[in-house]
């Protein structure tokens, strides 16, 4: 959909490339990183980006599998949005929303519960998603105090599932390898299955499954919920946390029926539904909003990535007229911010972004592409370490194993020495930034800019089945 400039870049002169090696070093903390496999190797510096592409500091380029982190959803180099960073700061650099409005705010609050199916018409902004599901469960507990059911405040949310680093996200996570440092958390959260219906509890997947056995599984998956609701007791449970396609273990959609079923059980427990969409929102799945992908209502949704692009920071938490209603009397509030929640660059940059979605019709662009990336994809199944490839939209993970027949995956030195000794580097080597993920059963995450087309899904094919099939000569 966009045309890239074919022209190399010019690598970085040695002295400012070395200098900023050392200063890497000594001085930047780098997030889930870590620091020891760069005593003796270069940090990857990325210094441009361009469509698809990115280019790191010695000129080298690579196709942008992975949307940045989820997140560059109409690609790199639009100078449309930097231009409206630069007009915003130049008239209102930052104004707070505390008991104070500015008109970016407002009219992207409009905006984005135009877009929010159902009444989801309150916008809350945050600085990113963490923060968007931080402000959710508060939320929860505190509509819950006002409206007469104080002891509502505990949480549900899946195995293996991610939802932020912050303390009260951390500890709606499914991951406890990456709650384990950090606890005691906040206190509450239960987990219940998930969806991945290839590792599914017997008795279903055998033999490949049918569309009845996926739905009987998505039903089961649903239920369990409810199982938690009702063993923890419904008068102390607030809310279900969830992913419309579950990103951490390598992108579980759901079954048909499995929302619905869910939200049948939110409504008889008085539960609220809070739909996370802070990857799937915004066209990864070809809708604004996945919950309309999928035909359910939300009593909330927390977004961020997508909604600028990741030219500027920028969340929101969206909820429904019902649990604002009781914050519109009196003497409440909601004793709640962010000093950068709704910052008027953040909010001129995600105006400008939506109305590049609009224009180029992106979410369209992603419902009539799928198939084929989809169908591109699935070709790696010919490969004998390839056990899966499932996802949704422009969001899929391709799962690792070691035997195809019994599913059999690898152990954890195994992960150690596939992902992180050679698959993670072989892949980045190859011209390709995705994600090798062992959170789950050993994955490769794709989720390249809405802006791809068939030459960029076979790029990513070939790239991918050129290191696999080294990876499995390694094995």
């Amino acid at each position: 959909m966009t045309t890239e400039s074919a022209l190399p870049m010019s690598p970085m002169d040695d002295e400012t490339y070395s200098g900023l090696q050392k200063s890497a070093r000594e001085h930047l903390w780098m997030h889930f990183t870590r620091h020891s496999s760069y005593e003796h190797a270069d940090v990857p510096i990325i210094v441009r980006g361009e469509g698809a592409y990115i280019y790191d500091a010695k000129g080298r380029r690579y196709l942008d599998a992975l949307a940045g982190l989820f997140v560059s959803q109409v690609g790199h180099g639009r100078r449309e949005l930097a231009e409206a960073a630069a007009k915003q700061a130049g008239e209102l650099g930052f104004f707070p929303l505390w008991s104070y409005a500015h008109p970016n705010a407002i009219t992207l609050a409009e905006r984005v519960a135009n877009y929010a199916p159902g009444d989801l018409n309150r916008v809350f902004f945050t600085s990113g998603g963490g923060e968007a599901v931080e402000t959710a469960w508060k939320l929860a507990k505190n509509y819950f105090k006002l409206t007469g059911k104080p002891m509502k405040h505990k949480v549900i949310s899946r195995a293996v599932a991610y939802h932020g680093t912050t303390q009260g996200a951390l500890s709606i996570t499914g991951l406890p390898a990456l709650k384990a440092v950090f606890e005691p958390l906040v206190p509450s959260t239960f987990r219940v299955p998930n969806t991945n219906y290839y590792r599914a509890p017997a008795p279903f997947g055998v033999d490949g499954g049918s569309p009845e056995d996926l739905e009987a599984f998505g039903r089961w998956a649903a239920d369990q919920i409810e199982v938690a609701i009702e063993n923890e007791g419904a008068d102390t449970v607030a809310a279900v946390f969830l992913e419309p396609v579950q990103n951490a273990g390598g992108c579980f959609p759901p079954p048909p029926g499995y929302f619905q079923r869910v939200r049948e059980i939110c409504d008889k427990h008085d539960v609220l539904l809070v739909s996370d969409e802070v990857i799937c929102a915004f066209g990864r799945l070809g809708h604004m909003f996945a919950a309309e992908r999928y035909g359910y209502q939300p009593d909330m949704i927390t977004c961020a990535k997508g909604l600028t692009s990741g030219y500027s920071p920028l969340g929101a938490m969206i909820a429904s007229d019902r649990l604002m209603e009781p914050f519109l009397t009196g003497a409440n509030s909601f004793a709640h911010g962010y000093t950068f929640g709704g910052h008027p660059v953040s909010t001129a940059v995600a105006h400008a972004n939506l109305d590049i979605f609009e224009r180029e019709g992106l979410n369209r662009h992603v419902l009539e592409t799928e198939g084929a990336f989809r169908a591109t994809l699935e070709k790696l199944t010919d490969l004998p370490i390839v056990g899966d490839v499932r996802g949704d939209g422009f969001f899929y993970g391709i799962e690792l194993v070691k035997d195809k027949t019994t599913k059999e995956t690898f152990d954890d030195d195994e992960s150690e020495r596939l992902l992180r000794g050679f698959l993670s580097k072989a892949l980045f080597e190859s011209g390709l930034y995705c994600r090798a993920d062992d959170r789950g059963d050993p994955v490769i995450q794709l989720s390249p800019p809405l802006i791809c087309d068939q030459s960029h899904f076979d790029e990513i094919e070939q790239k991918l089945r050129s290191v696999l099939e080294e990876a499995w000569t390694r094995l």
